[in-house]
């Protein structure tokens, strides 16, 4: 799948291809052990195993790119400030990616929304 990843970003144009390469490289370093793939029409990472169920995912749209934790749950848990946030994301633009305290922090709490069962 990493393949099909590489594919998607090489499709966007120059400034998300490389934000959503920097937040790809972010994850991985977070979620080593993890399978990259694409779900719901965007490139993620879901938990290692047969079973595994999505951890986060990411995509570019025409005006912002946006980071999805696959639960409606987490953000609205978290102060996302100065950035635009819906139940299922927090979006952002190339000019103004996401920090990697925020990025950590939403996976900490997704992973951890996981390992509870939900």
């Amino acid at each position: 799948m990493p393949a099909l990843v590489d594919a998607y970003i090489a499709a966007l144009p120059a400034d998300q291809a490389r934000a959503l390469s920097a937040l790809r490289a972010l994850i991985a370093t977070r979620l080593p052990d993890h399978i990259e793939t694409i779900s719901y029409a965007m490139p993620g990472f879901r938990q290692p195993g047969p079973k595994g169920r999505m951890v986060i995912g990411y995509a570019a749209f025409a005006r912002h790119c946006g980071l999805y934790p696959h639960s409606g749950t987490i953000i609205p848990q978290i102060d996302c400030r100065p950035f635009k946030t819906s139940r299922s994301g927090v979006l952002f633009t190339p000019a103004q990616p996401l920090p990697a305290t925020l990025v950590h922090q939403i996976i900490a709490l997704r992973m951890a929304q996981l390992a509870a069962g939900y």
